[in-house]
């Protein structure tokens, strides 16, 4: 689709308005007045040039194509302030006429050369570069510019530093060099004595400089992305005080090296992923029955020289993939296990047992290193193992050389738009995006109850985690109280005076450590230290972020995954169906509440506070744990704030949904602007999980049918949607929406009584979310419409920064019948100024629409619609509400509700379901 402004011919007028102001501009004839080419925005539409006038300071010519600067901006020298983002310019000749530029902005464009001319900028105070493609700064500019306080040469090719950047030492405070070429740390930066915020991810450094944090000036420091030893990476996401807490303890003592790797078993159930386990860790062979295969995920440690490892051992069943991503993390060595005597040379076993997980890893942790592991070999013919790895390791080939032919393609469609400077951000996200590829490893095939292929398999792993190129952070370097705390804690975990749940709190922790006599000084700053980096490497869980988890810490990561798979795991409805009757006199039910329970559970995918409790407790008495049951549930029967819900909730495994018959007259003021306290009533909590979902009849009744003039647009995904990640963008978006019907791959949320339908597509090659709310009727409704749109937009981008590998794009399809023709959005910068342009074309159709139709814009002129009709009430199956003007009907009889959550202080509605006996 091509832009259409004052009834101009669509997409050539502004071509040929381009081109010949871009002529006028080669050849010096634009005097006197800029004239931009008019251009269309979604979300962050320039300041549109005026004309010249005395004493003008502040210019934008951003997204203009200027490839040489206008002569009419060289002449006004009263110039402060000039934005040249996203033109095509290579050179900026001229620009020291403008001897009282304070601001320049020339990030995006296609610089190769660093503008020498700069230097004449004396009173310059911001300077952003980034995001062109200079490799070199010469020396001699920054000793000109003794103002600079802000300067981004982030996203370019640079590998140094010029050394007069210290004469900026009494002025610069922010820096940005991430996303460069350097593998060591610049010594100019050290000078900066008032430098506040440094940005120094994705380039090569390897260490960090302790004289960077002796000083008090530096407020925020970036880092991650590096393959950094010291300090290890798991430091440096600490923060600030964290790093000079390490140099300090460094300096105590030298810096000890540890080797170790995180190693994550992946694969399909029944592989024989926890045989093999057993095996490398036991150094025999060792046969794992099938009634003990993993739930959840096991963690292993043990030595290989002087290696150690860290063995993870996921369930392969696919209700468990939903706990992966809480970790699943960078800088793993993943062994993949493939059951060879299952495996069939045809693409839906492939997909089944291998494309599945490569699929995944691509998109979560896309730098991974893989080794394919083939198992049941003593159930195969030699001929047939050859043939099955081969037939493997092509179609793994395949794929990934599909996911590089697919970035391509995309960059190339970026690069080939008419308007390529409108998409510098996704072009970038794409090419860091190519560069990331998972390293597949040759397969190793192995029968699990021979010793030998253990061992051969054990040499394998060990050549591989020595290759630096491989894995450049398997060292680290620690002061030696990390080593002394870390084996202070597992003397303590397998001592008899801890529980085997390894539940602790942080103070109990340094009691007991501080007894010891070579940790006696230690204390609590230093240990919180030192457990965020046993958490980041998964020795043990401490989730200090959650609330009501943070004085808690997991010295036995295992008793975390039991948590999960409380709730989370293979056939939970038989759990259901079998919680004892002892169980449920405990906790006051009936077996008529159970039956109920279990339908619910079926057919809405909720379970009542007591049917947790029961099922909790059923589990745990099973597995010989009942001692823990207080201390993750709590000790009343009506909830408080359990450990257990804490970590589904922070997980986005479940969705509380509270129900009340009246107002809460407790309930705190709500100030607009100020946190507001919601105060508990006493109805029983009841809590879904996405996961279970699997009817959609409702939302689609309840929707009422798409209509052609709906608002509608969708996000692609490439590959595909990421297992588990619409059930979390469920938790998300209904967190935030207290109104909301739910199913298995549709949402309908309501918001000031508007609907906004949900819709997931997941196929291969044609994987989208799909958005749709019904066409407003004036300016406030287009402006809240659009809104709403993009708040949900935004809810799925953040989510998607989870996987580094997924590539998100928006697009708004054609609103003529039967028209293939999408219009892809522009660059998202948090901003949301409505494009300028009223008309929009398809260049495929040639049909004309408003603009406010396909891309957030207010109509400029629009009768608003009569009076709003009077407010109604509404009720989902599982009771949330809603209050406003809406078309949306519900066929049962409701009772009266009090306003939802987002206009103030309410409380929900009683829950409709079957009575009890």
């Amino acid at each position: 689709m091509d832009g259409e402004r004052e009834g101009g011919v669509p997409g050539q007028s502004s071509r040929r308005r381009g081109a010949k102001q871009e002529e006028e501009t080669k050849e010096g004839g634009a005097t006197g007045r800029i004239q931009p080419v008019p251009r269309c925005r979604a979300m962050a539409q320039p300041r549109a040039c005026q004309e010249q006038e005395d004493g003008l300071r502040e210019l934008t010519l951003s997204t203009q194509r200027l490839r040489v600067l206008p002569p009419a901006v060289l002449s006004n020298p009263a110039l402060e302030s000039l934005d040249l983002d996203r033109n095509k310019l290579r050179s900026v000749t001229g620009i020291s006429k403008l001897c009282n530029l304070k601001k320049l902005i020339l990030s995006k464009n296609e610089i190769v050369d660093f503008p020498n001319e700069i230097q004449s900028l004396v009173c310059l105070e911001k300077l952003e570069l980034n995001q062109n493609q200079i490799r070199v700064i010469p020396e001699g500019v920054f000793s000109h510019l003794p103002r600079l306080k802000h300067l981004r040469l982030n996203n370019n090719r640079l590998s140094a530093l010029p050394r007069d950047l210290a004469a900026c030492r009494g002025s610069l405070q922010y820096l940005n060099i991430s996303n460069n070429l350097f593998r060591t740390f610049p010594q100019p930066v050290l000078q900066l004595a008032h430098l506040q915020e440094l940005h120094v991810q994705n380039n090569t450094l390897r260490q960090l400089p302790k004289e960077l944090f002796q000083g008090q000036s530096l407020k925020m420091f970036k880092a991650n992305g590096n393959p950094l030893r010291e300090p290890p990476s798991e430091v440096c996401a600490g923060g600030i005080q964290q790093i000079r807490n390490y140099f300090n303890q460094l300096q105590h003592g030298s810096g000890q090296e540890d080797k170790r790797v995180k190693t994550m078993f992946l694969g399909a159930s029944l592989a024989g992923k926890s045989t093999i386990c057993k095996s490398l860790k036991q150094g025999q062979a060792k046969l794992v029955p099938k009634e003990e295969r993993t739930v959840g995920i096991e963690i292993s440690k043990f030595q290989i020289e002087d290696f150690t490892f860290l063995f993870w051992d996921f369930a392969g069943q696919l209700e468990y993939y939903v706990t992966h991503h809480v970790f699943i993390t960078p800088q793993a060595f993943v062994i993949l296990v493939i059951n060879l005597h299952m495996y069939q040379s045809n693409d839906k076993t492939f997909k089944e047992l291998v494309g599945f997980w490569i699929n995944n890893l691509s998109m979560r942790v896309p730098n991974s290193v893989v080794l394919p592991v083939g198992t049941h070999v003593d159930c195969c013919w030699e001929e047939e193992v050859e043939e099955k790895r081969r037939d493997i390791m092509a179609k793994i080939t395949a794929m990934l050389a599909e996911r590089k032919s697919n970035l391509a393609h995309f960059i190339n469609n970026l690069e080939g738009s008419e308007e390529p400077e409108f998409y510098v951000d996704q072009w970038e996200r794409l090419k860091e995006m190519e560069s990331c590829a998972l390293t597949i490893l040759n397969l190793v095939a192995v029968n699990c109850m021979d010793h030998r292929d253990i061992k051969k398999l054990e040499a394998a792993i060990l050549e591989h985690v020595k290759n630096e190129e491989l894995f450049p952070e398997v060292i680290r370097v620690l002061p030696p109280i990390y080593r002394q705390v870390e084996a202070a804690i597992i003397d303590i975990t397998q001592s008899e005076d801890m529980a085997d749940h390894g539940m602790t709190d942080v103070q109990y922790l340094l009691s007991k450590l501080s007894q010891c006599e070579h940790l006696a000084n230690l204390d609590r700053e230093l240990l919180q230290d030192i457990l965020r980096y046993l958490h980041r490497v998964g020795l043990v869980v401490w989730y200090e972020e959650i609330k009501h988890l943070e004085s808690t810490v997991f010295l036995q990561p295992t008793f975390l995954i039991t948590m999960f798979k409380l709730l989370v795991r293979y056939r939970l409805v038989q759990q259901l169906e079998s919680i004892s009757v002892d169980t449920l006199i405990g906790e006051h039910a009936t077996i008529r509440d159970r039956s109920n329970w279990v339908w619910t559970f079926k057919s809405k995918a909720m379970l009542c506070h007591r049917a947790v409790r029961a099922l909790v407790k059923h589990q745990l008495c099973s597995e010989g744990m009942r001692d823990v049951f207080e201390e993750i549930m709590g000790h009343r029967p009506h909830r408080g704030r359990e450990k257990l819900f804490s970590l589904l909730e922070h997980f986005e495994l479940c969705l509380e949904v509270r129900h009340t018959e009246v107002l809460n007259p407790q309930a705190s003021e709500f100030v607009p602007g100020k946190p507001w306290e919601t105060t508990r009533g006493q109805g029983e909590s009841w809590y879904l999980f996405p996961t279970y979902l699997n009817q959609t009849e409702e939302v689609s009744e309840v929707w009422g049918g798409d209509h052609l003039e709906d608002l509608h647009i969708r996000a692609y995904f490439s590959p595909e949607i990421p297992e588990g990640f619409f059930q979390r963008f469920l938790v998300k978006a209904c967190s935030f929406y207290s109104t909301h019907w739910m199913a298995k791959a549709a949402c309908l949320l309501i918001c000031n009584g508007k609907p906004l339908l949900i819709k997931e597509n997941n196929q291969r090659a044609y994987s989208y979310l799909e958005l749709r709310c019904r066409k407003p009727a004036g300016r406030t409704g287009f402006q809240f419409a659009w809104d709403f749109l993009m708040a949900i937009v935004f809810i799925v981008q953040k989510l998607a920064e989870e996987w580094p590998g997924l590539h998100v794009c928006v697009k708004t399809p054609c609103r003529t019948a039967g028209c293939p023709a999408e219009l892809m959005w522009p660059d998202m910068d948090g901003t949301n100024t409505m494009m300028k342009e009223d008309v929009k074309t398809c260049g495929t159709c040639g049909h004309r629409f408003g603009a406010e139709l396909l891309l957030p814009k207010v109509p400029r002129q629009l009768e608003e619609p009569s009076a709003q009709p009077s407010a109604h009430y509404y009720v989902t199956s599982y009771g949330t509400t809603t209050f406003g003007p809406s078309s949306i009907h519900v066929n049962q009889q409701v009772r009266r509700l009090p306003l939802p959550l987002a206009q103030g202080p309410t409380q929900m509605a009683r829950l409709i379901l079957p009575p009890r006996s």
